[in-house]
């Protein structure tokens, strides 16, 4: 047996997704050929295994940064906090140069080369071996076993709908 061919449209299989609620990260990583660090919002985040200790993100094939994440070793998940907003933004458009600017981060503990954000703008973070990737549909789903990790008692920042905001109007049809 194979899946049925589905009765709706990309439009609305993405608006049916953006009614679940998820946190916002930024994954961190030093790029494999220049050394440079490389950086990006990502919202398909979420924990795979207690034992060992795995979680998992996506990045849509055409990204700029697919080869470089197949090729790394190591990576860093920042769980953003409810104030970190306009940092989001700044990672999810423009150059590598321009993603970190003006960003407080320093040498993550596992491994120097790649770039931890400093702990004003997260919730939690995770340093993170990049155990495996797979290629499904139009995305690359990563595998990260996590070697570090650390939380605070901030609160994250949310994306559902589509935005930021938590508290869409209901519009009465």
């Amino acid at each position: 047996m194979s899946a049925q061919a589905p009765d709706f449209d990309s439009r609305d299989f993405k608006s049916a997704l953006g009614r679940f609620a998820t946190g916002v990260t930024i994954v961190t990583a030093t790029h494999p050929q220049n050394g440079h660090p490389i950086g990006l919002t990502v919202s398909s985040f979420n924990s795979v295994s207690l034992n060992p200790p795995l979680v998992l993100w996506s990045l849509i094939k055409s990204s700029s940064n697919r080869e470089a994440f197949e090729q790394i070793t190591r990576y860093n998940i920042h769980i953003l906090n409810a104030e970190q907003l306009t940092l989001a933004r700044q990672f999810s458009a423009g150059s590598p140069q321009e993603r970190f600017r003006d960003i407080l981060w320093r040498p993550g503990t596992t491994d120097e080369q790649v770039p931890k954000l400093d702990d004003r703008y997260c919730s939690a973070w995770f340093e993170c071996y990049n155990r495996n990737h797979y290629h499904e549909g139009d995305h690359m789903i990563l595998i990260g076993e996590v070697e570090r990790c650390h939380h605070t008692d901030s609160l994250p920042l949310v994306y559902h709908a589509g935005s930021f905001d938590l508290t869409p109007t209901l519009t009465e049809t």
